[in-house]
């Protein structure tokens, strides 16, 4: 089966860098005004608005109905970013919006020490989960991409852009703040510490100059985790929202009553004990498999998990394939199609709405095999050599991976 997968790579359509952009790009497009032809973008409106708002000093985080339905859920330094987009057209902004996230997600992943076999597997393994998030215009695309890009910029020895990643995706919607656990393959820790302090104080301030003032910029930001813990707990049974184990364990025992630290605590000690493992630092497989851990981690441990986020989960699962030195190839392989069985037949509507609902979104059926990939991961990277060459005899193009850098 391997060497069917590396058939269906040599392929052109599959493995030309320019096509597979081309790809990418063009789904965005089509599905951008393909959303704006039916008028379902309400996400772009979200995001467009609070630009907006930030410059005539209109709180961010409360109800907008004429504008559009829900609320805004990410921190004031968004603004910034959606600014330029919010100037056009809602036609051409929301076109442009989606495939300016697209290609830094594309880039980053260009980015990562892999060949040109491995890099293709992981753009075509995470295709159909990148549409779900294009369908919804979602920032989630990002989020992938600047956690990647904040491991190659630490790989890189560039830990000014590092910093500024981590810091810009943070302040923006939190969860980049994963990229923190690349901090221990950094060779300048100081300097990256020293980096990242001067980036927060940066994208603090950067708000104040278009907006009212500092009283104005602060009270947001109070307001904006004021407004993360009302999502947090509406989310714990929403059947959009919470698609991770947390909501794996909630929605099935239906038990509104337990803190979800009785699951976050366990997985963190099973996050951390890796980095036991010193000796293992200077392989680069070993530090493929944290990203793709953490790839993964962001996703199955939020409350705030949903559909569109799973395009990190998919693009984890791949590095994982990719990287692992385990012999046990076919274990890996049968989990890896049925990950993307699953995870693709969920996210897709050509399931019966019933089903969908009463069963796949009812029992977060999109989560179950991620969590045992996770669980995989972590048995991995704690009882595996890396160095073991016994372990990395495989020669096909699509588990070699560079000397260690």
């Amino acid at each position: 089966m391997n060497t069917t997968i590396q058939t269906w790579l040599k392929k052109p359509v599959f493995r030309e860098e320019r096509t597979t952009f081309g790809i990418w790009i063009l789904t965005g497009v089509i599905f951008a005004l393909v959303k704006y032809g039916i008028g379902k973008y309400n996400n772009y409106k979200i995001f467009e608005w609070v630009y907006r708002h930030a410059r005539e000093g209109i709180g961010l985080y409360g109800d907008h109905f004429s504008e559009y339905y829900d609320s805004n859920h990410y921190g004031i330094l968004f603004s910034a970013v959606i600014a330029p987009f919010s100037w056009l057209p809602d036609w051409l902004g929301l076109v442009l919006w989606i495939t300016a996230n697209t290609a830094l997600l594309y880039y980053a992943i260009r980015q990562l020490p892999l060949n040109t076999w491995q890099k293709a597997f992981i753009y075509w393994y995470a295709y159909l989960e990148l549409m779900t998030a294009q369908g919804v215009q979602q920032f989630n695309i990002s989020v992938a991409a600047l956690i990647i890009l904040a491991f190659v910029f630490i790989q890189r020895q560039k830990e000014g852009w590092a910093a500024f990643v981590i810091v810009l995706g943070t302040l923006i919607k939190i969860y980049p703040i994963v990229g923190l656990a690349f901090f221990f393959f950094s060779k300048r820790k100081g300097a990256f510490i020293a980096y990242c302090i001067g980036w927060t104080i940066v994208g603090l301030l950067v708000p104040i100059l278009y907006t009212p003032g500092p009283e104005y910029v602060y009270q947001q930001y109070i307001e904006w985790f004021e407004r993360l813990q009302v999502k947090n707990a509406l989310n714990q049974f929403a059947l959009s929202q919470n698609i991770s184990l947390l909501g794996l364990v909630r929605k099935t025992t239906g038990n509104p009553d337990y803190s979800d630290l009785l699951l976050i605590i366990p997985a963190l000690v099973l996050f951390f004990i890796p980095y036991f493992r010193v000796s293992q630092y200077g392989y680069l497989r070993f530090r493929l498999m944290l990203l793709a851990h953490v790839l993964l981690f962001i996703v199955l441990f939020s409350t705030g998990s949903e559909a569109s986020g799973y395009i990190s989960v998919m693009i984890g699962v791949a590095l994982w394939y990719i990287s692992s030195p385990s012999p046990h190839r076919k274990y890996h392989l049968r989990l890896l199609l049925i990950t993307l069985v699953i995870v693709g037949i969920s996210s897709t509507e050509l399931v019966p709405r019933s089903i969908r609902r009463d069963f796949i979104q009812a029992y977060v059926f999109k989560v179950w095999p991620c969590v045992v990939v996770w669980l995989t991961i972590c048995y991995e990277m704690i009882r595996l050599d890396f160095a073991d060459k016994r372990l990395q005899t495989d020669e096909s193009p699509l588990f070699r991976l560079p000397g260690s850098v």
